[in-house]
């Protein structure tokens, strides 16, 4: 069974297996701290808790708490290694914590699957004059794919290229069709 739980600040939704929302809803200190009512959507896009907790002393203290991150180490910590210790959500959506939906990754593997900031809206692709150049990074070294007239074009280069380099872990752009005009011809 899958649960649903609305975010206290946005209209957003946190995704959950049964079992997790069993352990959301049960687990002792979970409990106390309303943690379930108190999940928020973070800039990120994660789902955090986020509580500011007055100390004996005076003092303040920030306790935080990301949602994917409590739910991998529950469920998930056989999976983690020393290199792969990032969560992640195999579907890009933060807020899916299903069992199915979370993974470790490395560092690099995590870096593939961020969004990009170009302002073409694909990674690897920069606008230069009237056309478009695609890059990739090997070994940590920017490499020069190409030079495009369309920034499709630039696209479909970097995904060719991450592909080879990457296989299942490459990050790929979503490649929006371009609209072609094509004359109205009546039937015949």
């Amino acid at each position: 069974m899958i649960y649903k739980v609305k975010l206290k600040n946005s209209d957003d939704v946190a995704i959950f297996d049964d079992v997790v929302y069993e352990f959301l809803t049960t687990d002792p200190y979970l409990v106390k701290i309303d943690f379930i009512n108190n999940i928020r959507k973070h800039s990120s896009g994660c789902g955090v808790f986020q509580k500011v907790w007055k100390n004996s002393d005076g003092s303040y203290v920030t306790e935080t708490i990301y949602l994917h991150k409590l739910i991998a180490e529950k469920f998930l910590a056989h999976q983690r290694t020393k290199e792969a210790h990032l969560v992640g959500a195999i579907n890009g959506n933060k807020l899916d914590c299903r069992l199915s939906n979370l993974v470790y990754r490395t560092r690099s593997q995590s870096s593939r699957h961020r969004r990009s900031t170009s302002s073409t809206g694909y990674t690897g692709v920069y606008k230069e004059g009237k056309r478009y150049r695609a890059v990739i990074s090997i070994n940590g070294r920017s490499s020069h794919l190409g030079m495009f007239n369309t920034p499709e074009e630039a696209a479909a280069a970097y995904n060719r290229m991450a592909r080879k380099l990457y296989g299942d872990d490459a990050k790929l752009n979503k490649i929006r069709r371009t609209e072609v005009n094509v004359p109205n011809t009546p039937p015949q």
